[in-house]
């Protein structure tokens, strides 16, 4: 095709365009063919994380301009492009909910058809055409329907993410002075399960912590714990440690297998060294347990009567039965093994002591 063939060519797809409301990239209507310039409506993209799902919104963004947009550069009645040039898309790499409708993973050609009062929104399967000039009903998806409301003034079209919770999120476009809103829901805990699943056949899966974070999800969230139990068992045989042990037994209580969870914990607190039998009493005294915690504070110094902790469970112990000098003498032993960055938390609780104030409460 000679110089002067593509020229009218271009022109004539630009005056095309231009006359349906698209974009124009030249004053004189007409839209590029060979090279890559800026475009006046510029690419925008936005995404949102929802558990592990990435949601991302692709679309080009048209400027008011002074323009009437509702009703007249965009038509009512009509299906809209929901952006400028290319097909603004939305691409979900796993299964979600759209307005509570079910929506299988994949990228989307996002359309729309705006109304006063309510608009469709239209997720086609076909994603790589340009507008909606080619656009095909019977490659939709899935059509929902939602109310656009008054809104904020946006010169340029945005695409936001808004109310933002752990398994849904709202993606709004928004555009002069109108929003419009739909909601996207993710099964979150199915697509964590499949994806802890997966991470347990490669390197997550050769150490003791893979499986016991597995299950440690699962217990958080009262989901899978028979799987669970079955994982928190291949972390105790990849290495029998405190932590998997005092995993299991929560997650025993949790199963209701109360006898089987002491037995568990009992394990768990026997092959605990100093300094996690002291954090493990520390967390039940934080929890509102402080007889246990109290119970447990003295077998600190039997796991090893010389670490700087063993001191700091002793203070804790003479402090709660009003022994400040005993207290003190102890934090002081404390102070003088801790490392540097521990230290600066120990000294007030020592002048605390020294003032008669009980570092319990």
């Amino acid at each position: 095709m000679c110089s002067m063939s593509k020229s009218v060519l271009g022109l004539f797809a630009g005056v095309l365009l231009l006359a349906s409301s698209a974009e124009a990239q030249f004053k004189n209507g007409s839209q590029p063919t060979e090279l890559n310039i800026p475009r006046v409506s510029q690419r925008g993209s936005v995404t949102q994380r929802i558990g592990l799902t990435d949601i991302t919104i692709n679309y080009h963004r048209p400027m008011v301009g002074g323009r009437e947009i509702w009703g007249k550069t965009v038509p009512y009645g009509k299906v809209w492009r929901a952006g400028a040039n290319e097909n603004t898309t939305i691409a979900f790499p796993d299964d979600v909910t759209v307005e509570g409708k079910a929506l299988a993973a994949g990228t989307y050609g996002l359309h729309t058809i705006p109304d006063k009062e309510q608009w469709t929104i239209i997720f086609s399967k076909n994603a790589t055409s340009w507008g909606s000039f080619s656009y095909d009903e019977k490659e939709d998806a899935l059509r929902v329907s939602v109310k656009p409301h008054a809104a904020e003034a946006f010169e340029a079209l945005t695409y936001t993410f808004d109310d933002v919770k752990p398994e849904s999120a709202v993606a709004t476009l928004r555009w002069e002075k109108l929003a419009v809103p739909f909601q996207i829901g993710v099964d979150v805990k199915a697509v964590v399960l499949r994806s802890i699943k997966h991470e347990l056949r490669s390197v997550g899966g050769f150490t003791w912590a893979g499986f016991d974070e597995a299950a440690q999800w699962c217990l958080d969230n009262n989901y899978n714990l028979e799987e669970a139990l079955k994982w928190e068992n291949t972390s105790i045989q990849n290495e029998d440690r405190f932590e998997n042990w005092e995993t299991k037994s929560r997650i025993l209580t949790a199963m209701g297998k109360k006898e089987d969870a002491d037995k568990a914990l009992a394990t768990a607190l026997d092959k605990a060294n100093a300094i996690q039998l002291y954090v493990y009493a520390r967390g039940l005294q934080r929890n509102g347990n402080t007889k246990r915690a109290f119970e447990l504070y003295p077998q600190v110094p039997k796991k090893d009567p010389n670490h700087w902790i063993s001191h700091l469970a002793l203070a804790r112990v003479d402090s709660n039965k009003g022994d400040f000098p005993a207290a003190a003498k102890e934090m002081t032993q404390a102070i003088s093994g801790a490392p540097d960055t521990n230290k600066p938390f120990l000294e007030p609780l020592l002048k605390r002591l020294e003032a008669k104030d009980d570092i319990n409460k």
